[in-house]
């Protein structure tokens, strides 16, 4: 693939929401399965009145069924004359089309060099769960897990700590094939509202399958007392996926926000995003 946009095509960014309860994911499946791309790539066919022609989304994280996005990204490229004759009512008609649990909120030319997914230089997710002994508020029953022990945020946060920085993260992840589990966890911290709910904040260059889920699974582990704060570090840093860490359930993720280095460094990051990642050798650094 490349940054560049074919002759006589527009790029598009595309910003966007989901409530992923009732679809199978962002990517488009066989067998008929709703996914969130494939909702967008029906409704932007149907109002450029396109035909048989699908203009295919990039995006900048796929999400799992079940998770949801308040700040997602995608890209299109679009002919010039389909965005000429479209642009100025293409949002209005698509809010017409869309289902309700998908919205697009922005549609907009893009920078040369943006690329929806290898242009990110980091992905925030917040991850909400409440130990609330008589569960969750039923208003929020699809975007709150509900852990039935009591957790100590303050053990959880010091647990956060010893996963911060770049390292292998094979122990969070599950394995694709060709595929890194090299990444920069940037951010990790708990906060308990006024409301109880505990928010998580997560944000890395970049995550691989199941990481975000699998890291707050440990973590949930350390605040309800079941293992040392130390515990989680231990499990990255053997590298190895541990049976006690679980893969918490989808619907407690909502990807919030995804950022973009300057527009004159786009270019640079995507090419720099495609290069397979090592960690430094043993002694270095």
């Amino acid at each position: 693939m490349s940054d560049e946009v074919q002759p006589g095509f527009v790029r598009v960014r595309l910003d966007l929401s989901y409530d992923g309860t009732e679809f199978s994911g962002w990517a488009k499946q066989a067998g008929g399965r709703r996914t969130v791309q494939g909702e967008i790539e029906d409704a932007l066919r149907t109002v450029t009145r396109s035909g048989g022609t699908t203009y295919e989304l990039t995006v900048a994280g796929r999400t799992d069924a079940g998770v949801h996005a308040r700040g997602q990204v995608a890209h299109v490229d679009l002919p010039r004359e389909v965005w000429a004759e479209h642009h100025t009512k293409l949002l209005k008609r698509l809010a017409g089309r869309l289902p309700r649990d998908v919205r697009v909120w922005a549609l907009r030319e893009a920078p040369a060099g943006f690329d929806a997914r290898f242009s990110a230089i980091w992905r925030r997710y917040a991850y909400r769960v409440t130990d609330n002994p008589g569960g969750v508020d039923p208003l929020l029953r699809s975007h709150v897990l509900w852990h039935d022990w009591p957790l100590d945020v303050d053990a959880m946060n010091e647990a956060a700590c010893g996963l911060l920085g770049e390292h292998d993260f094979a122990a969070y992840c599950k394995r694709r094939e060709g595929a890194t589990t090299i990444r920069t966890l940037q951010e990790l911290r708990l906060e308990r509202g006024d409301d109880g709910i505990i928010t998580a904040t997560v944000r890395a260059d970049a995550f691989c399958h199941n990481m975000v889920r699998s890291l707050i699974g440990a973590l949930l582990f350390v605040g309800d007392g079941h293992r040392p704060p130390d515990w989680p570090a231990k499990v990255l840093a053997a590298g190895v996926r541990d049976s006690a860490v679980h893969v918490v359930r989808p619907h407690g993720l909502t990807l919030e926000e995804v950022g973009y280095p300057a527009d004159e460094l786009l270019a640079a990051r995507g090419r720099a995003a495609r290069n397979k990642r090592s960690l430094p050798a043993a002694g270095c650094c």
